[in-house]
């Protein structure tokens, strides 16, 4: 009895030791077990009483932060206050974390935000690893260039030519096959990159048409040349599995446009009606 008693006193306390417990993120997303999602970000979002938003702090028009003020502004910063005040009812409940190219997926999935909008282009391999909305923002890769210079397209990225890039962006990659002979410098994010075209670092610039018109704004003596190249569909991005709160989002996105407000924020940023 006793040597019974003993073994079944062992069996539990490897069975506890062996057990877990799935923690959730850092900016309270969902926790998950066998890669089901079980709680949604939106759940935690109005427990916490905040929205945690990725965002880009370099580009104008969508995200752009005055070093005097602070402030972030952009197309994408009022989207995100807009659903803040959606779930919330006050759109100052909101922190904006600062993202790149390059660390806006591990930032979500690390759960230090609970999701980007951060003009982040929807393509099929980035679907295997995030939700994406339904599209907000449709753009198209072109390429910037001081005025007066030879490069009017594409076509002029040949041999000898040096292209400016941001890392962990579809426009790297897109420029690479369209111009395999170019050389292509990346850097860390969109300010770098513009700032080496003003320095003389490279021959052109090439991100989304859109991120291109703010640089344009920035300094006059730049131009956008060329047309479009590429396709770049913007979504907000949600943790894969997060079925829930990207249904959300994307009933929100309706609502926005049918209210006319989408349309407004729009004009007010991009400086022109979106196209039906």
């Amino acid at each position: 009895m006793a040597f019974t008693l003993i073994f079944i006193m062992v069996a539990m306390a490897l069975s506890a030791c062996g057990s877990t417990t799935p923690a959730p993120g850092a900016a309270g997303g969902a926790s998950t077990d066998a890669g089901k999602t079980t709680a949604s970000t939106l759940d935690a979002i109005k427990k916490r009483g905040k929205l945690v938003a990725g965002v880009k702090f370099d580009t104008k028009l969508f995200g752009l932060k005055d070093p005097g003020t602070g402030k972030v502004e952009g197309f994408d910063i009022d989207l995100a206050k807009a659903l803040a005040k959606q779930i919330l009812g006050d759109e100052t409940k909101l922190e904006l974390k600062e993202v790149t190219s390059k660390t806006r997926i591990p930032m979500l999935n690390n759960g230090d935000i609970d999701m980007i909008i951060a003009t982040m282009t929807i393509t099929e391999e980035r679907k295997k690893e995030v939700e994406f909305s339904d599209v907000y923002f449709k753009a198209g890769q072109s390429l910037l260039v001081k005025k007066g210079s030879a490069i009017k397209s594409v076509a002029d990225v040949k041999k000898g030519v040096k292209a400016l890039a941001v890392k962990g962006s579809t426009s790297t990659t897109n420029i690479r096959a369209k111009a395999p002979e170019a050389t292509v410098l990346e850097f860390e994010n969109y300010q770098e990159a513009f700032t080496a075209l003003k320095a003389g670092q490279g021959d052109t610039l090439t991100t989304d048409n859109a991120i291109l018109y703010g640089m344009v704004k920035q300094d006059p003596n730049y131009e956008v040349v060329g047309g479009t190249f590429t396709d770049e569909p913007y979504g907000m991005a949600i943790r894969k599995g997060d079925t829930a709160y990207t249904a959300y989002v994307n009933e929100f996105l309706k609502s926005i446009k049918t209210s006319g407000q989408y349309d407004k924020l729009y004009e007010q940023w991009i400086g022109e009606k979106p196209s039906k």
